[in-house]
């Protein structure tokens, strides 16, 4: 069983990244149109048997990330279900408790919603930067069920549980446990794009994605989008179980008052964050430096620093999906011969900048998920 540890201790990243279709925008000339691409002097470790993004070979046409290249991590191991047997049930405080099919499901309203995967610890390591993928999701939304199962006044968050389950040790004891993760009201039933998902990319999901229905949570790490779902719960007390109040926990140093106060918080939306991809030599000579940014909201600007220099601003892909990848690219004039390093910052429409990896919010932190921190490259010219 392949545990998210283990996917950690391993280079996570695959083949380069075909593009599923064209995209309206583009950086110019890329590697294939005729460019050189200068190979990184810390070329992102790479191991093709597993799932996952090979950033130095991202172009700037593989907006889209095909399926077989798209990361997935069990935490109980993979579950394989009857979509002809299986049911999702609807309930807890709720005046009309629900039982679907996957035919109940589909013969709902479609909707398709393109947003970022990314596992919530990618980054944390050299090895692991390639948990992250773009797609199309197709589902239905969650909120109209939720709706008409009817909402108890007194309730608080709604639970999503895994069919996925293990021993877990709990105050002594050993007890069994399905995966499960938690949203607000607010959240769960003010938003059109999270959706009871049963297509990635145009085609049924894999057994790996979660067949034959998961969670999709624009913006938020992937932990939230619970897989192999089978049962929606609406509490009144908030879900404490390992993958919510002990796992997936981001423990974080603050100066309040010139004391540091710790205090550990789920992992959940996704942070600022960007990711330098490629040097390439176009056929005039420029050199042209590509990569993506994303996050939890909207991208605002991606700025760029060579060897330290001050910030410059880098051009932006302009695209109206809120959480998705943007690809930005940067002409870098009148670049000396020799060893340089490159590095990049996203700034988000709420103003939040990718910190650097000295940042109190960076060095301040003791776990390892939510990495981050400005990623700098090495290139010789």
């Amino acid at each position: 069983m392949t545990s998210r540890r283990n996917v950690m201790r391993r280079a996570g990243a695959a083949a380069m990244v075909m593009a599923l279709g064209r995209t309206p925008w583009t950086f110019g000339a890329a590697a294939d149109e005729g460019g050189e691409v200068l190979p990184f002097l810390d070329p992102q470790p790479f191991d093709p048997k597993v799932p996952g993004l090979h950033w130095d070979e991202l172009r700037p046409t593989d907006w889209m990330t095909p399926t077989p290249q798209v990361y997935h991590v069990k935490h109980y191991g993979d579950v394989k279900i009857d979509a002809a047997a299986w049911k999702l049930g609807v309930g807890g405080l709720v005046a009309k408790p629900m039982t679907l099919t996957l035919d109940d499901i589909k013969k709902r309203p479609k909707v398709e919603v393109i947003a970022t995967l990314e596992c919530g610890g990618n980054g944390a390591s050299p090895g692991f930067r390639g948990a992250i993928g773009n797609v199309k999701w197709g589902g239905t939304p969650l909120a109209p069920i939720l709706k008409e199962a009817g909402i108890d006044p007194d309730a608080i968050e709604v639970a999503f549980w895994g069919t996925d389950k293990g021993k877990e040790k709990i105050r002594g004891g050993e007890y069994e446990q399905n995966f499960a993760r938690t949203l607000s009201i607010p959240m769960a039933t003010g938003r059109e794009d999270i959706l009871l998902c049963y297509e990635m990319n145009g085609q049924p999901l894999t057994v790996g994605h979660g067949f034959p229905l998961r969670l999709i949570v624009p913006g938020w790490f992937g932990v939230a989008w619970v897989k192999w779902l089978d049962r929606i719960e609406v509490r009144d007390r908030a879900l404490r179980t390992r993958f919510i109040a002990k796992d997936y926990v981001t423990l974080r140093g603050e100066e309040v008052n010139g004391h540091t106060v710790w205090k550990e918080t789920m992992v959940g939306p996704m942070d600022v964050k960007s990711v330098v991809a490629q040097v390439t030599r176009q056929k005039d000579g420029l050199l042209r430096v590509t990569g993506a940014a994303w996050g939890n909201a909207p991208i605002k600007a991606v700025e760029v620093s060579v060897d330290n220099a001050p910030w410059q601003a880098a051009t932006i892909e302009r695209r109206d999906e809120p959480f998705t990848w943007r690809f930005w690219s940067f002409d870098w004039k009148d670049a000396k011969e020799g060893e340089h390093t490159i590095v990049s910052r996203a700034i988000d429409a709420k103003g939040r900048i990718q910190p650097t990896t000295d940042a109190p919010e960076i060095k301040q932190k003791k776990t390892f998920w939510e990495a981050n921190a400005q990623w700098p490259r090495r290139v010789k010219v």
